[in-house]
């Protein structure tokens, strides 16, 4: 890579930092103008000023070395229309960073350890069409009707790559889906319930599912999304097997321990029951109503459902090293942490063994 993507490098990391130019200067005693002109390639930084400038923006040295090779395409992204531009630039940028290291980290590997995703041809003309979507990709999963446990690791075996962001930073963030280089990627908030995660990352599979395929004006996407969320999550045998196939009424304790076996939200199975025609839409209102009444449509009663973990990339880590395809201070740049601090996690010495994705 020549000089000239050093400009890149150093706007995506204090993008992802949320610092103005001048923010940045400050902290090196340089002009904002400087730091314009070393973001436009037209100074090089000397190695002190690198050396500054890696400081304040959090990095390694190495990190305005990486090359350039990846570009976000088919940005979707669930967020309320009043979350700030510069925050999402926040998110883009810090995405690309996991990205990076991810992908390289994959290029380690003799063989790659993880297969590409692919699904087939698809035509959807009415959002009944979408259950048959949501069930065509769990038959070519072969993840039966079954509950899915670990949501991540099931995409992650499929080719999706999935990445968490702190949305207590971003309060207003909802989910993302993007493509970058063609490999499809979801982004979800690391502080939400379980129940929540799992529903936004079914969500984002239904972008990438249905995107490109021909989906009449007539449809929302976010309704089909969600819609094929649902079923995704809670297939329609599986549901009607459980309710049975119609109800005058259901119970809020039938919708709590379904949401405990399935990872879906009380309100989400009462909303596939009314896609499904389990209850009629009256009935659905009803409850609905019951749940504003009591405060459920904020939170729901009972325990919350555990939250998703993100334990493949650690572990392709700590394969390459058991491997010597990478040694500790790459395991810790890839991991992006002190060395001491990888050292201690790779002995096994710290009881809070956290995630530093």
């Amino acid at each position: 890579m020549g000089w000239n993507m050093l400009g890149n490098r150093i706007k995506r990391a204090r993008k992802a930092l949320g610092l103005s130019l001048r923010d940045l200067g400050d902290q090196i005693d340089l002009s904002h103008a400087a730091i314009k002109k070393y973001e436009d390639n037209e100074v090089t930084p000397s190695s002190d000023i690198l050396i500054k400038l890696a400081k304040a923006l959090h990095v390694k040295v190495e990190y305005f070395f990486r090359p350039e090779r990846f570009t976000l395409e088919n940005l979707q992204y669930r967020k309320h229309a009043d979350m700030p531009e510069k925050q999402l630039e926040e998110i883009k940028a810090k995405m690309l960073d996991q990205i990076e290291r991810r992908v390289e980290l994959e290029s380690l590997f003799p063989s790659p350890p993880i297969q590409e995703f692919s699904l087939g041809e698809k035509k959807i003309r009415s959002y009944d069409d979408i259950e048959s979507v949501a069930s065509l990709i769990r038959k070519q999963w072969k993840l039966g009707l079954e509950p899915l446990p670990d949501l991540i690791d099931i995409f992650e075996e499929h080719g999706i790559k999935v990445f968490e962001i702190d949305n207590e930073q971003y309060p207003k963030f909802d989910g993302l889906s993007a493509s970058i280089n063609n490999m499809p990627i979801i982004v979800i908030g690391n502080q939400w319930p379980g129940d929540r995660q799992r529903f936004t990352l079914a969500h984002e599979l239904g972008h990438l599912a249905l995107n490109g395929f021909f989906t009449p004006v007539s449809l929302d996407e976010e309704v089909c999304c969600n819609r094929f969320a649902g079923a995704f999550l809670l297939p329609k045998d599986a549901l009607i097997v459980i309710l049975g196939e119609h109800r005058n009424y259901i119970e809020p304790r039938e919708l709590s321990l379904l949401k405990q076996e399935f990872g879906i939200s009380m309100l989400s199975i009462l909303h596939r029951a009314e896609d499904t025609g389990i209850i009629s839409n009256s009935l659905y209102h009803q409850l609905r109503s019951e749940f504003n009444e009591r405060g459920w449509s904020k939170r729901e009663p009972g325990e919350q459902y555990p939250k998703e973990e993100t334990h493949i990339f650690e572990q392709m880590i700590f394969h390459a090293l058991a491997e010597e395809y990478i040694g500790e201070s790459k395991a810790a740049e890839l991991m992006n942490m002190p060395l001491e601090s990888f050292r201690s996690l790779r002995a096994m010495e710290s009881q809070d063994v956290a995630h530093h994705q």
